[in-house]
């Protein structure tokens, strides 16, 4: 039986997106919050320092991962043209 009581205090705004959150789950705003607390672990030294390493890998990508997304589209769009073009000589597209 539940009967140790905590209190929070929150802005109007944090509670209605408390209670918005907890009835998405269709749990009560106390049951939303003992799930985060039960749920909750911080993570230790290595595994912080683990996630900032993948987070400056992916940081790293990015550029190259833009430039190949550039480099498709271009690529696609070329391919649209010579298609419709294509299309267009065999009256097949007006």
């Amino acid at each position: 039986m539940r009967t140790a009581r905590t209190t929070v205090l929150l802005t109007p705004a944090e509670k209605a997106a408390l209670e918005q959150r907890a009835a998405t789950l269709g749990v009560s705003s106390g049951e939303y919050i003992r799930l985060a607390v039960d749920n909750y672990e911080r993570l230790s030294e290595e595994e912080e320092a683990a996630l900032a390493a993948l987070a400056a890998e992916v940081n790293a990508a990015l550029p190259k991962m833009h430039a190949s997304l550039d480099h498709s589209i271009r690529t696609l769009e070329v391919l649209h043209e010579e298609m419709d073009a294509f299309l267009r000589d065999k009256g097949i597209r007006k």
